[in-house]
C-alpha cells in the first residue's frame, strides 16, 4: 500500500493542489463579496455616474480627478477548469465573477478617493481593464476613473407654471 502511494504520487499532488485551490479560492471570493457589499452599503451615498455633463441644478465648487484600480488574480482551480473550457468551448462564469469583483472593487476605491476629497458626486466615471501576462495564473487589471465635484450644492428648481399676470 505504501508502495503504491509513492508511485502514485505525482497524480495525488495536481489532485490535492486542485482541492486545496477550490476550498481556499471559494472561501477568499465569498470573503471578498462579503467586504464588497459592507463597503458599498457604507459608500452608498456617493453617486457615479458615466455621464460628461455636470446634472442640471448641480453647483460644484470645484473638481478633482480620483481614481481606483485594483488587481486581481484567479485561483488555481479556476486556472485548471479554463484550461478544459478552453479546450471545449463556452462561457465560463469562474472569469466572469472575477472580472465582477474587480469591477465592484475599483469602483468602492474611486468612492473613496471621492470621500476623502469631501465629494458626494462623481461623473464621467469610466473603466479601463488590463490582463495580466507572464504568471501561471490570470490576473486582470481594473482602473476606474471620474471627476469628483467637491461643495456640490443643488438650486432650487424653477416654477413649472408661471405666475399669473395681474389683470
Amino acid at each position: 500500500m505504501t508502495n503504491f502511494l509513492f508511485e502514485t504520487f505525482n497524480l495525488w499532488l495536481p489532485l490535492g493542489l486542485l482541492i486545496l485551490g477550490y476550498g481556499v479560492g471559494r472561501w477568499l471570493e465569498r470573503r471578498h463579496y462579503r467586504s464588497i457589499r459592507e463597503r458599498e452599503q457604507a459608500l452608498r451615498h456617493i453617486v457615479a455616474l458615466n455621464t460628461r455633463y455636470v446634472p442640471e441644478g448641480v453647483v460644484a465648487g470645484s473638481a478633482q480627478l480620483v481614481a481606483g484600480g485594483v488587481v486581481i488574480s484567479s485561483d488555481y482551480f479556476k486556472t485548471f477548469v479554463a484550461g478544459f473550457r478552453s479546450f471545449f468551448g463556452g462561457r465560463f462564469r469562474g472569469y466572469e465573477t472575477l472580472l465582477e469583483r474587480a469591477r465592484r472593487e475599483a469602483l468602492l476605491r474611486l468612492k473613496a478617493q471621492a470621500e476623502a476629497a469631501g465629494s458626494t458626486l462623481v461623473i464621467g466615471v469610466r473603466f479601463q481593464s488590463t490582463t495580466i501576462a507572464g504568471s501561471a495564473t490570470p490576473s486582470v487589471e481594473i482602473m476606474a476613473f471620474g471627476t469628483a465635484l467637491i461643495e456640490v450644492q443643488r438650486q432650487a428648481a424653477p416654477d413649472v407654471m408661471p405666475a399669473k399676470p395681474a389683470l
